[in-house]
């Protein structure tokens, strides 16, 4: 019998179905000479603390690096305390039953770095010793499902993902369990500090941005504004040159042509640019860039956009959803033609699906070195039918996605105008001479949001035009945006650094915080421990959060760069890098923070009182 492991239920009664195995057993399907059983996400987990002999929180145990780490059945609350989850336990026994009957095993979890780790542990733990075949599909179509049966890979070939993912798994485990310790016992804290690898400085990087915002001064200058016209086309412009003084400005404000004199004849052209600029289409969506564009469209947080993604990834309407690559390879790009044929009769993309039928298309997002272990997210081709109307939003997301990416570019006229009168003006505009891509969606332009001038008449240099009116502008300089999801999905691409280069984004995505897959979990882990909370869009930090960032700013683990190189070593790993090398320098990691929160934390205790609970303070 071949023993088919799935990562949950649904996954293996789609794999079962395909096979056209009927037989439901408890824990299992059977039929055709296969069993398709299951786990549920992750059924083993790394042992806790006191299964290595550190009971209770005591400072002498600090830090703890286990010689050798175990792996404990998932655990649940009750009301006597954290038991061994009765369900999972079950279904390890059904696991077991099935892999040691079995004459070959399959490995159908995730085809990622956590549907590894998933059945590695479990296999480990069971103490299988049999060979496994690996799955590796990036779609759920049944087609898909059938080839990457007929072209199972042998499960060496993954053993560098599963080093990676474990690596992962236990820097995650020393890191966090020992900081938590650290924290909460040299603050004499009542209840738990919690502190990650990758949580810290996401929590960092908000409350830094909020602070900056809370403590920013706004400083006040000037500007000139004039409004020529050129033929009975009115437009604007602004003095090169801002004010810092009023007195300064209004002399030289003054000094234009006085506009209700009935003779306004002061501005001279003295300069005319207008240069064509071609923008390309953006890259294919990854799990990031979706989960970006659905909060800004949709205000969907990154967690519901990633389980709304899953369910169509399990409906067979899209592609592999955790994916990190914003690229396909040539033999994906050959079905491309046929999905976008298949998008004629949508109601929102058919004629730009049929316009795209009969142009040559744009190939920026056709590149297989950059593919990791699967391509960009693309629409798999299957019909939907009856969507609920926010899977119906991502799933257009996708498929308008994909039409962009390949459309054509969109050719622009950049045109500036230098005027002089007493002072030198500008003035910009946009004129769009080809939309291409933009066409799809027909959004706004994010670099025309500042423009006075929708477009610019045609002038010559030397010429003399009439200015209209004319303006002393009160301006005050503005902080930075508090992070939303989008903009905060954005920065831990890059670990904090302020890149708008998509490509060069891309580039940097191995030394970001997290990962694609991880990252929605980050921020929903941060509001479970009440560090920080959604105000409308924007996530903010609460005053515990705040008071833990206080302590925590300047140390190690709050470092984004330095957390972002561990997650590029990790990649590292999955190409054979050590990992002898790499667990060596997690653990001397380990001792420093450790270290560095049992020396910083006394204090902190009184500063989570918030001052309105604060107790009275009398005198005797």
């Amino acid at each position: 019998m071949k023993i088919v492991i799935a990562e949950k239920p649904s996954v293996a009664r789609e794999l079962a179905k395909v096979f056209g195995a009927t037989g439901r057993k408890d824990g299992y399907i059977e039929g055709k000479g296969y069993s398709f059983t299951w786990a549920f996400g992750h059924l083993l987990q790394l042992a806790p603390p006191q299964e290595y002999g550190f009971i209770g929180w005591r400072r002498q145990h600090l830090p703890m690096l286990p010689a050798k780490f175990k792996l404990a059945i998932r655990k649940i609350k009750t009301k006597d305390g954290l038991v061994e989850d009765p369900g999972v336990r079950k279904q390890l026994d059904i696991i077991k039953k099935l892999f040691d009957e079995a004459t070959e095993i399959i490995v159908a979890t995730d085809a990622g770095r956590e549907g590894e780790l998933i059945f590695r542990y479990i296999y480990y733990f069971l103490k299988c010793k049999k060979p496994f075949k690996r799955l590796w599909i990036s779609s759920q179509t049944d087609e898909a499902i059938k080839e990457g049966f007929r072209n199972l890979k042998p499960g060496t070939d993954y053993d560098t993902l599963f080093n990676s993912a474990h690596c992962r798994s236990e820097s995650d485990w020393l890191v966090g369990m020992n900081a938590t310790q650290a924290l909460s016992i040299s603050a004499g804290a009542r209840s738990v500090l919690s502190l990650g690898r990758v949580q810290t400085p996401t929590l960092a990087m908000i409350c830094s941005r909020f602070l900056e915002i809370k403590n920013f001064v706004p400083q006040l200058y000037y500007q000139l504004g004039i409004q020529l016209d050129k033929d009975g086309q009115l437009f604007k412009a602004v003095s090169i040159v801002n004010f810092n003084v009023k007195e300064e400005a209004q002399i030289l404000f003054d000094k234009i042509e006085d506009v209700n004199s009935g003779f306004p004849t002061g501005g001279k052209i003295i300069d005319v640019e207008a240069k064509p600029r071609k923008e390309p289409p953006p890259l294919l969506h990854d799990l990031s860039s979706l989960q970006q564009e659905a909060n800004k469209r949709k205000g969907y947080t990154a967690d519901q956009t990633l389980n709304i993604l899953q369910n169509l990834y399990e409906s067979k309407l899209v592609s592999y959803p955790r994916t990190g690559s914003r690229y396909i390879g040539d033999d994906v790009f050959a079905g491309v033609p046929q999905l976008i044929t298949q998008l004629t009769t949508h109601p929102d993309f058919g004629k730009q699906a049929e316009f795209l039928m009969i142009t040559p298309l744009n190939k920026r997002s056709v590149n297989a070195k950059k593919v990791t272990d699967h391509h960009a997210i693309l629409p798999t081709g299957e019909t939907p039918y009856h969507l609920s109307a926010d899977k119906q939003a991502v799933y257009d997301m996708v498929v308008g996605r994909m039409l962009e990416a390949f459309h054509q570019e969109c050719v622009k006229e950049v045109t500036k105008i230098t005027i002089e009168s007493g002072s030198l003006f500008i003035a910009n505009g946009t004129v769009i001479r080809s939309a291409g891509w933009r066409s799809v969606l027909n959004d706004k332009e994010d670099d025309k949001k500042d423009e006075d001038n929708p477009s610019l008449p045609k002038v010559k240099k030397g010429e003399l035009l009439p200015i209209v009116e004319k303006a002393l502008l009160e301006k005050q300089t503005k902080p930075k945006a508090l992070y939303n999801e989008a903009s905060l999905l954005k920065a831990l691409e890059t670990s904090g650094k302020e890149i708008e280069d998509e490509e060069l984004r891309y580039a940097m995505k191995d030394s970001g915080l997290g990962t694609p897959a991880t990252r929605a979990a980050i921020i929903e882990t941060l509001i479970t421990r009440e560090y920080i909370m959604r105000e409308k869009r924007n996530l903010v930090p609460t005053f515990k959060g705040l008071a833990v960032y206080d302590v925590v700013k300047d140390q190690k683990i709050a470092q984004a760069e330095l957390t972002g190189s561990w997650e590029k070593r990790l990649e590292e790993i999955r190409s054979g890098a050590s990992v002898t090398e790499f667990k060596a320098e997690i653990s001397d990691y380990t001792r420093a923070i450790t270290n560095e929160l049992l020396a910083a934390g006394a204090g902190l205790a009184e500063k989570l009182i918030p001052k309105k609970e604060a107790p009275a303070v009398t005198e005797a």
